[in-house]
């Protein structure tokens, strides 16, 4: 009885949470060429099994879809779907589980779990996902190798023992080439030995985060999955993407990335067409969340 007034209760703040942001986000489908609302993401989530939500980590708005988008895809596919998130490492999936399945506090989850800072962000999906009894992938690799790699290159991950292995993606990483590069490069403002290092690490959290997914939908056969990242890893289906079709080429992908837009009022779709399936603006005057 407990853990179902704890659901009515946290589905009712969720979707007032977002009853409060319905006028300051749009939403674009490029296939279908018009304006949209979350409700047509979810249906075409029928036939789709991974969907990349790339956010700006400081939207608040954009925070408040991400939970309502997956309460919304668990409502059309009762115990189908679970979260992936960037916000949490490899390492730390036995805590995250631990959590989820009650039996440590909050607060041991955010200290021992290495929570990011505006954690009270990402705290509505977790607890979507605790009281609905769904999973949580933790995605992303741990600062320990990725400090590395920027260091030393992604050849330095074969130096680390065997027990390590369990949460590093296969070795060797490739790095890619192309688009994904030139954007990368154009970010930092340049090449040279320091930002291919910096690269290298972008590839690597790219293949943990693809890893995690693919090994999660390979061991739960028809689970939806909402990837949350930040949108440089999913826009164009270049980076963590990428890495997913190379590790599992045969899942479905959908993509959103969703940002906050200066032209909010009168939004020029058209420059954006290659950035994702969905366009999830948001209304720059609206206080960020840190």
């Amino acid at each position: 009885m407990k853990y179902f007034l704890l659901a009515i209760v946290m589905s009712v703040a969720i979707g007032l949470k977002a009853q409060n942001t319905i006028n300051q986000y749009k939403i674009y489908d490029f296939k279908k060429q018009k304006e949209i609302s979350i409700d047509n993401i979810v249906a075409d989530m029928k036939n789709a099994d991974v969907l990349f939500f790339g956010e700006e980590h400081n939207d608040s708005i954009g925070h408040a879809l991400e939970a309502e988008i997956l309460k919304k895809i668990n409502q059309a596919y009762p115990q189908q779907v679970a979260l992936s998130m960037e916000m949490f490492y490899t390492d730390i999936q036995p805590v995250l589980n631990e959590y989820l399945a009650d039996v440590i506090s909050e607060k041991n989850l955010i200290k021992e779990g290495r929570a990011w800072e505006n954690y009270n962000d990402y705290k509505p999906l977790v607890e979507y996902a605790k009281t609905n009894k769904l999973q949580v992938i933790a995605a992303n690799a741990a600062a320990r190798y990725s400090n590395a790699v920027t260091k030393n290159g992604l050849a330095m991950l074969k130096n680390f023992p065997k027990t390590s292995l369990s949460f590093l993606p296969p070795l060797p990483i490739d790095t890619a080439t192309g688009r994904y590069y030139e954007k990368f490069t154009g970010l930092l403002g340049g090449h040279g030995m320091g930002t291919m290092k910096v690269y290298q690490t972008q590839n690597f959290w790219d293949a943990t985060m693809a890893w995690s997914i693919s090994k999660f939908s390979k061991i739960n056969k028809g689970i939806k999955i909402l990837h949350l990242n930040g949108r440089f890893h999913s826009d164009e289906k270049l980076g963590t993407i990428a890495k997913l079709q190379q590790y599992s080429p045969q899942l479905k992908i959908l993509n959103i990335s969703a940002f906050a837009d200066e032209g909010f009022e009168k939004p020029d779709w058209i420059k954006y067409s290659n950035l994702g399936d969905y366009i999830i603006i948001t209304d720059p005057t609206i206080k960020k969340s840190y």
